[in-house]
């Protein structure tokens, strides 16, 4: 799928669909909180956790999102 449609879709997403946005929200505060702990010089051993933790989350919340675009894409032909 061209990049720019599927930014479009998953905007359009985030407007429309109450689940979609909530995991887009999510997958955003993973981010985040990734960036601070990548931006760290040392991480606890908690910290190390957390982060394969979050990625893990992450990743799944993306592939949750991105089949929802494919759901839309193939409702709206």
């Amino acid at each position: 799928m061209e990049s720019r449609l599927h930014d479009e879709l998953k905007d359009q997403l985030i407007e429309t669909n109450e689940e979609f946005r909530r995991m887009a929200e999510e997958h955003h505060a993973y981010e985040d909180r990734l960036n601070h702990l990548a931006s760290c010089a040392f991480l606890t051993e908690e910290e190390q956790v957390e982060e394969v933790r979050l990625k893990k989350l992450k990743l799944h919340l993306k592939d949750q999102m991105e089949e929802m675009i494919l759901q839309h894409v193939g409702a709206s032909q």
